[in-house]
């Protein structure tokens, strides 16, 4: 059994056991089994509807809005995304990001030069 559960979540069969010592120690509501974080959310913490933000920084905001409104039905304006991705560190605007550092290349001696 023990073997069965370990080879499910891709853990150890020791690990599975001290999870199993916790469970009955703690209760089902004491932590997560797979990384301990379940419990109680914080004051200040506000629930976002639909997918992680984290998940969005991978996307730039026109195409996180798009993936908002197909997957999730959230209709918001990229605009709006864009500000909240930058509110929260996810996206930089242009202007403050930093320049890009081009090597500059010697003109050739003559038309068609290869070496």
């Amino acid at each position: 059994m023990v073997w069965r559960v370990a080879e499910r979540l891709d853990i150890s069969k020791r690990q599975v056991e001290r999870l199993v010592q916790r469970f009955r120690q703690d209760g089902p509501k004491a932590s997560s089994p797979v990384n301990g974080t379940a419990g109680p959310q914080p004051v200040a913490g506000i629930p976002c509807p639909g997918p992680d933000p984290r998940q969005l920084c991978r996307l730039g905001p026109t195409l996180a809005a798009e993936k908002l409104r197909e997957r999730h039905g959230i209709e918001i304006s990229p605009a709006c995304v864009r500000r909240i991705m930058i509110d929260a560190g996810f996206w930089v605007p242009r202007k403050l990001r930093p320049p890009k550092v081009h090597q500059p290349r010697n003109r050739r001696a003559s038309l068609g030069e290869l070496v």
